[in-house]
């Protein structure tokens, strides 16, 4: 059996679980959310928790147990919890800011980027105050939050990607856990 398919996902209270047809309907305080199971894969709730099995132990089917089990605790996840990125943009002169339905960033580039925030998804973004002796160059802090894990991190990566962190200064859009190494300049340049 798959190691992940095994798996039971707990339930928690506050969150109801209804299958038809092959169609999972999962909905919390936080929303609902839909996925068609594929073929040969069953979903049965047992006392607090669901349950996934599949109809053979073919490799294809195997792969497709753990991939469901692991797509419906997320959803369990979203709509109980929630899902958040954290982006910070670094660098002198950059910025981020919420416009009505569109997120503009400043990155050095002759012009702002603009990029529409998808239904479901909120952001916020905020400037970093500038306090005496600071010499970090956070500008903003971007929060991406929503129930679908796949579209905050769809969201989030596609705001990096308009500038990801270069290695000489760090400057640009990157994951607030994120590290990057900074590499040496040239001999004698400042």
């Amino acid at each position: 059996m798959s190691r992940v398919g095994k798996l039971p996902i707990k339930l928690p209270s506050d969150v109801s679980f209804e299958v038809k047809n092959n169609h999972v309907t999962i909905k919390g305080k936080l929303g609902s959310l839909e996925y068609d199971l594929l073929p040969g894969i069953t979903v049965e709730k047992v006392e607090n928790t669901l349950q996934v099995n599949r109809a053979d132990e073919t490799k294809q089917m195997r792969a497709m147990h753990g991939l469901s089990r692991a797509l419906i605790q997320n959803m369990v996840t979203g709509v109980s919890e929630g899902y958040e990125k954290v982006l910070h943009v670094i660098g002198t002169g950059y910025s981020g800011e919420v416009i009505g339905p569109w997120l503009r960033l400043s990155l050095g580039f002759s012009h702002d980027v603009m990029l529409q925030i998808p239904k479901g998804i909120t952001v916020e973004a905020q400037p970093v105050p500038r306090t005496k002796g600071s010499k970090a160059d956070l500008q903003s802090i971007i929060r991406i939050k929503g129930i679908d894990k796949h579209m905050v991190g769809q969201f989030s990566a596609e705001t990096r990607s308009v500038r990801p962190p270069e290695n000489y200064k760090g400057k640009g859009v990157r994951y607030h856990d994120e590290k990057v190494v900074i590499k040496a300049g040239k001999a004698g340049a400042k």
